[in-house]
């Protein structure tokens, strides 16, 4: 399963990669896919906050492949990963409306 262990790996750094993209932006980065980046107050601490939550996402999803180096092809622990996958990724959109919340601005809002 080495082989499933590098495709997850590159996939993980992908999803770093974006981190990155995001921590390094002029401009307010987007999160969803075609849908306009919300106007915020500080563009700067909103894409680090942004761009910490890719880095966190990856790395928990980085964990989430590692019973790929240790498990038989066709085994039911794979259930771990892609459970844990979809509770990460539940987690990385709550946290991105707590984020998208905390730096709005307020009369956006309205």
């Amino acid at each position: 399963m080495m082989i499933g262990f590098v495709i997850w790996s590159a996939v993980s750094l992908l999803l770093a990669g974006i981190g990155i993209w995001t921590w390094k932006a002029d401009k307010a980065a987007g999160f969803f896919a075609g849908v306009e980046p919300p106007k915020v107050r500080d563009v700067r601490k909103y894409n680090h906050a942004v761009g910490t939550l890719w880095f966190a996402y990856a790395a928990a999803f980085e964990l989430l492949g590692l019973p790929l180096l240790f498990l038989k092809q066709n085994s039911a622990g794979f259930l771990w990963s892609i459970l844990g996958t979809v509770g990460i990724t539940i987690a990385l959109v709550i946290a991105y409306q707590r984020i998208q919340a905390r730096f709005s601005d307020p009369e956006e809002r309205r």
